[in-house]
């Protein structure tokens, strides 16, 4: 590329273009886009950064003693290979455990003990996404994988929304509808706009700001309940409200009392629309437990007076009102039941078939929710298929590890976890997503072999077995495109690859050549001719409509193509004005407000208020008295180029950051730029402090994302000197329904750190190579069982 020589990519936080001036990568966001990410300033670190990888590492002991579980995962110390050695091995051990040409016929499929580890944030593009990369080659090779399903994210919301509402992804909100018509605009656990930054696929254009302005000029008014201020921004008209973590049903139950007590309820729309409400007016009154939810009970439990409950009652009442849930809210102990209770408020109501009422979910926690759904076809890499039969919920990675064979419940059933011999992981980080990492470290000791594609030593190739170095977005072509954001980018190569690093497409395509299933995994394609295999459907559909419709070389070459968008889908227009004719997807084609399926899981049949184990109000608390808000970070996506500029820049010392309240630094003899340890019956973590306003007495924030650096030090146990939270978190489920992921919230202790402080682990020091093995030192690896 020349100084002159500009060219577009996308990323998931933002559509850019770019160019190199003296050696140094320029980043340009879209011209197009309203609100551009800060996250996009990390991406130039990353080129050639030193925690790159070069070449192929094999782990010493998986090398020297064979393949079988291996409690020195995470302590051995690597060798580098060469990439035929590096391929040779994978492939001998791919076969051993069941790959290869018959696998694609009917009969037994091996993949019933591989894993495929992929969470789908390793690039924008649409062939090069890691996930549809990972799922096609173990289709291809072992007849298919045990998977994973719902995500770290919104599992428990999703579950329960599948069950009581639909799809959520058939009633999206949108923020034309917030700009023009809402009234009121409650927003529990905020509307985050760091999270609004990133969408998978790709974001153009950040949209949400511009609509919350254009509501404010209009007078709408807004409620932020959320124990962060800055979870909401600041605009005229915000009331804020804090509530204890965890108490948001609380909350929703002492204005549902009011609404019931106070005549409000929308009985007609109810009876219509809905299924079930007899049971929850029982619950909600006192008359099924005895215990009248009123908000003077919530209030209580909230910490909050009664008196602004019923006021917030009152404003949702008398004006037009949207309801909002954020992500965060149900990545808790019990998460479907904030989700659950807003849907059931706002249909308490009855205000959803006007415009700009109603319910959301996730609304601004993840960036092209809220905008019309495209309205032509997007290149698609088919998976093939997968004939095994076994999926987990994502956060159960390492109950799967750990306990073959044993029982679990998922959305009602019973199932079994797998006897996993292989985990094969490509793109993401599962030492940045799960919790409490001192368990999935054991988890990981328990599989034969795990195998890593990653172009940067993370935390997570300190666990694996044989890594393959791949490249950045940035060093391949692809095409990027979401299903509602208006613009397909052609994502031109930006740099070669660095080192002897190979796209990922490349590396399954060597071992599914050693395997004999190279057909089958390429279809005689190499990576440019699937891509324009792929752009061929979308171009058609523009041609069709006599819209621009470039051929593949003129669109690879030119800028983001913009795409049309889809009349407003009309999902719950259409159930609204004909609830029989237009029923939605649940058991019963209402909104229900009872469900017989979640009765029949762990959980109370209505939306209802369940102490959680690790609040503030609860047992525990005595004797840890801080509630950790592990929230989304602001400068990176995930734990994505946390070495990057804007990520780097928020923390101290190459330390994450860790904020607390003026009153609680005064009393502990804590000052800005202290580090601090915050421990709990898990584990412990090192965190800068920061002193803010911004949160409640008794709550601490630390961001998730700093990559996971345990070390044993004395007097203090298994601590991460980095800042990563999830050492502290629990892995224990949202509930036995949804099996979601409860690492939002959890209780800890806080004290300064007197003792000679430890250096935090800079990104390049996470993989420490041993030595370059010479090639005649090359063992024949035979299986060895326990090691």
């Amino acid at each position: 590329m020349t100084t002159e020589d500009i060219r577009y990519h996308s990323s998931h936080w933002g559509t850019f273009s770019a160019r190199h001036r003296n050696g140094t990568l320029e980043i340009t966001p879209f011209a197009k886009d309203p609100d551009p990410s800060p996250v996009l300033d990390n991406i130039p670190a990353a080129l050639n950064h030193p925690a790159r990888l070069s070449k192929p590492l094999i782990r010493r002991g998986w090398l020297e003693n064979g393949p079988g579980p291996d409690r020195r995962r995470g302590e051995d110390d690597f060798v580098e290979v060469e990439w035929d050695e590096a391929l040779d091995l994978a492939a001998k051990e791919l076969r051993r455990l069941g790959a290869g040409p018959e696998q694609c016929q009917d009969g037994p499929v091996a993949g019933a003990q591989v894993f495929g580890g992929s969470y789908g944030w390793a690039s924008a593009g649409r062939f090069h996404h890691v996930q549809s990369q990972i799922h096609r080659f173990l289709n291809s090779v072992f007849g298919g994988y045990v998977g994973s399903v719902d995500s770290y994210s919104s599992a428990a919301g999703g579950v329960i929304l599948d069950l009581v509402w639909g799809n959520p992804l058939n009633h999206p909100p949108s923020w034309r509808e917030i700009a023009e018509d809402t009234e009121l605009l409650i927003a529990f656990g905020g509307l985050a706009l760091r999270n609004h930054s990133s969408s998978p696929g790709g974001t153009s254009q950040h949209v949400a700001r511009s609509a919350l302005e254009a509501a404010s000029a209009r007078g709408c008014q807004f409620v932020s309940v959320s124990p962060l201020r800055d979870d909401f921004a600041d605009l005229p008209e915000v009331t804020r409200l804090a509530p204890r973590p965890a108490t948001d049903v609380a909350l929703m139950l002492g204005m549902a009392w009011h609404l019931h007590a106070s005549g409000r309820v929308d009985h007609d729309y109810l009876a219509r629309y809905t299924r079930g409400y007899e049971h929850f007016e029982a619950y909600l009154t006192g008359r099924a437990d005895g215990i009248a939810k009123t908000p003077e009970w919530a209030a209580e439990i909230c910490d909050l007076p009664a008196g602004q409950i019923v006021d917030l009652a009152e404003r949702a009442a008398s004006k037009r009102t949207h309801i909002t849930v954020a992500y965060s809210l149900q990545r808790s102990r019990y998460g479907e039941e904030p989700i659950w209770m807003a849907l059931t408020l706002s249909a308490m109501l009855g205000q959803y078939p006007s415009p700009g009422a109603g319910f959301s979910y996730g609304l601004a926690s993840i960036g092209n929710l809220g905008k019309p759904p495209l309205d032509v076809p997007l290149p698609v890499l088919p998976q093939g298929r997968n004939r095994v039969d076994d999926v987990i919920p994502v956060a159960r990675i390492a109950e799967l590890l750990l306990n073959p064979g044993e029982p679990y419940t998922y959305k009602g059933e019973t199932r079994h976890y797998a006897d996993i011999r292989l985990v094969y992981w490509a793109g993401g980080n599962p030492f940045h997503h799960h919790q409490d990492l001192e368990k999935l470290r054991e988890g990981f000791t328990r599989p034969d072999t795990v195998i890593i594609h990653e172009s940067v030593s993370t935390a997570s190739t300190r666990y694996a077995d044989i890594i393959f170095p791949a490249t950045l977005s940035a060093e391949r072509e692809d095409i990027g495109a979401s299903s509602r954001d208006p613009f397909m980018v052609p994502m031109q190569q930006l740099a070669p690859p660095r080192h002897e690093a190979r796209d990922d497409y490349a590396i399954f395509t060597e071992l599914a050549t050693r395997l004999d299933c190279q057909e089958s995994f390429t279809e005689g394609r190499t990576s440019r001719e699937w891509l324009r295999h792929m752009y061929e459907p979308t171009r058609r559909a523009l041609s069709q409509r006599g819209l621009p419709a470039p051929d593949f070389d003129e669109f690879m070459q030119g800028e983001p193509l913009e795409l049309p968008v889809a009349p407003a889908q009309g999902r719950m227009t259409r159930f609204h004005e004909d609830p029989d004719a237009n029923p939605l997807d649940t058991p019963s084609g209402k909104l229900e407000i009872w469900s017989d399926i979640v009765a029949s899981s762990d959980l109370p049949g209505h939306p209802a208020w369940i102490e959680p184990e690790e609040w503030l109000g609860g047992k525990l608390a005595r004797t840890h008295r801080f509630q950790l808000v592990a929230n989304q970070p602001k400068g990176r996506l995930h734990s994505q180029l946390d070495f990057g500029a804007t990520s780097m820049s928020l923390k101290q010392d190459g330390r994450e950051c860790a904020r607390l309240n003026p009153q609680d630094a005064a009393r502990m003899g804590i000052q800005d730029g202290d580090v601090i340890r915050l421990w709990n019956q898990r584990g412990a973590t090192l965190a800068a402090a920061r002193i803010s306003d911004d949160l409640p007495p008794s709550i601490v924030q630390l961001s998730t994302g700093a990559w996971y650096a345990p070390r044993n030090l004395q007097g203090s146990g298994m601590t991460c000197v980095n800042g990563n939270p999830n050492i502290l978190t629990s892995d224990i489920g949202a509930s036995g329904l949804s099996q979601g992921c409860a690492g939002q919230l959890t209780l800890v202790s806080i004290a300064r750190w007197d003792a000679p402080l430890p250096d935090a682990v800079p990104h390049e020091a996470m993989l420490e190579i041993a030595r370059r093995r010479p090639r005649e030192a090359s063992p024949d690896v035979t299986p060895s069982g326990d090691a």
